[in-house]
């Protein structure tokens, strides 16, 4: 992981790094992209190409793409007008730092940004089929159907109480549906079959559960250190959360639960070598920040 999360810092360093972007701007974009984090997303991309035994090449751009995705939706839902948070990943969320216009058009610009940067996938040697294929997922899964519902939805839901369906959608959406992009990109580079996609769209869709469901109840038991922001946050908001809504066992068990299914999915998808996807689902149950 650190390999891969080492290799897409240095090509988003590099694709920031452009007089063509206006100074105090792409500071804030550097500042929040540039700031450190697991890059899980990325690396998603780049490990489902390896289990499927192809060059992660082609892969890079879409990679960094999903990044800059992730980074914006982080910078906007800092922003006082949503989560209101101070720290993120243990340094001054964005805003605090440039302020709130320029914060939110550093979320902007690497939001328009990534789908330039997808587009060059196919100078990397992808197909235009299925660069193009890739850039319709992106915009779903990151748009009003996906991340972005999801987003509406979680402050929809704040002061009221939701049913574990509701909460579920949330989920889904708000999380996981950028983590089963990521799968799904890599899976479409490498050329998988549409039985291989619906079984890894499978197994990404019950990891991105399992990682909400494991930062709901970090967000209780966590150590603040380790995690680079304040615990306890959801409870204060009044967010419905698994530990919250069906207690802290059950929420622990339904994660088991999970990561065993995404496992046997990829079992079924018959890859090359699924082990660094099957310890990526690991990472996820175990994390402890």
């Amino acid at each position: 992981m650190k390999t891969k999360a080492d290799l897409v810092g240095k090509r988003l360093a590099a694709l920031i790094e452009t007089p063509e972007i206006p100074e105090t701007l792409r500071q804030a974009m550097a500042y929040s992209l540039l700031a450190g984090g697991k890059r899980l997303r990325p690396v998603l991309v780049l490990a489902t190409l390896e289990a499927f035994g192809k060059s992660i090449d082609a892969g890079i751009p879409v990679a960094c793409a999903v990044e800059m995705v992730h980074t914006y939706s982080l910078i906007h839902d800092d922003l006082p007008a949503m989560d209101n948070d101070d720290f993120r990943r243990g340094k001054p969320t964005n805003h605090k730092v440039y302020g709130e216009a320029t914060a939110i058009l550093a979320g902007d610009a690497l939001l328009t940004y990534a789908f330039e940067t997808v587009c060059s996938a196919e100078e990397a040697g992808a197909p235009s089929g299925r660069v193009l294929r890739i850039v319709r997922e992106l915009a779903s899964y990151a748009g009003p159907r996906g991340m972005v519902g999801g987003q509406s939805a979680d402050m929809e839901g704040e002061d009221i109480p939701l049913t574990p369906e509701q909460l579920r959608y949330i989920h889904q959406h708000k999380t996981a549906d950028l983590l089963v992009f990521c799968v799904r990109a890599g899976a479409i580079l490498a050329g998988a079959s549409e039985r291989q996609l619906s079984l890894l769209t499978r197994y990404a869709n019950n990891i991105g559960l399992a990682f909400q469901i494991q930062d709901d109840i970090l967000d209780v038991t966590g150590d603040e250190t380790k995690m680079g922001k304040p615990v306890g946050s959801d409870e204060k908001r009044k967010k419905s959360t698994y530990p919250a809504l069906i207690g802290m066992e059950k929420s622990r068990s339904l994660l088991k639960q999970l990561i065993e299914e995404a496992n046997l999915a990829l079992v079924e998808a018959a890859l090359e070598d699924n082990s660094i996807l099957r310890a990526l689902a690991a990472f996820i149950i175990e994390r402890d920040y």
